[in-house]
């Protein structure tokens, strides 16, 4: 069996070095900004507040020629979804879609991103794991980055349709106790599919995985 260059990986204290300033900026100070507007004003400006941070945070990294956040950009394109919905009318499906119309451009960001050669699984790796520019070329990670967003496209795509029918189908309390338990297990199915995945085509190409130093790239 033909053998790659050994992956060298950081330890955990450097990814979680790396990874905190990440989370905060994507997830963690637009989920604030929104609680705080929601109680001062209501939900709309609280969405549009928490969506324009996001915005705002994305514009910054390209003027400033920093990376782009996959968590950053996901987040914004949820936002997005709920905050045009919020501005629709107050129907009880346009409520309730709004989750929904999030995955399925979450699903259609995923698949963009391979076809156009920049896998957006690629981006959240990076947002977690501080990687050189040798390591993040690896060959076998740039063949993980578009298979595992091919497959956070696919699942995303199932969440959003099997979503959609229990919408179309059953009571709103059905729907949200299914729902409630449909998005976690969806994430974990789909996180634990991409970790095997990884494993498993190190393991059958003989590629060694290592922990290193980290050197933290240029964001």
């Amino acid at each position: 069996m033909h053998k790659h260059t050994p992956l060298q990986l950081p330890g955990w204290r450097a990814v979680a070095r790396h990874a905190l300033p990440n989370v905060l900026e994507g997830k963690i100070i637009p989920l604030i900004v929104f609680l705080g507007l929601l109680k001062l004003v209501g939900t709309t400006s609280a969405l549009v507040g928490a969506l324009a941070w996001s915005v705002v945070a994305l514009a910054r990294r390209h003027r400033k020629q920093r990376q782009t956040s996959g968590i950053l950009v996901l987040t914004t394109v949820g936002l997005a979804a709920r905050t045009v919905a919020a501005l629709l009318t107050g129907s009880l499906v346009v409520y309730f879609i709004q989750p929904t119309v999030a995955t399925a451009l979450i699903a259609a960001a995923f698949l963009g991103s391979v076809l156009v050669g920049r896998p957006l699984v690629e981006r959240l790796f990076v947002d977690l794991c501080p990687l050189d520019a040798e390591t993040r070329d690896h060959p076998q990670l740039r063949r993980f980055y578009n298979e595992a967003s091919l497959w956070w496209a696919f699942t995303s795509t199932v969440n959003f349709a099997v979503t959609v029918w229990l919408l179309l189908n059953h009571s709103p309390t059905t729907f949200l106790v299914v729902k409630s338990f449909l998005g976690p297990i969806t994430t974990v199915v789909t996180l634990s599919v991409a970790y095997w995945w990884l494993r498993s085509s190190l393991a059958r190409s003989g590629t060694a995985v290592v922990l290193a130093p980290a050197v933290l790239p240029r964001r």
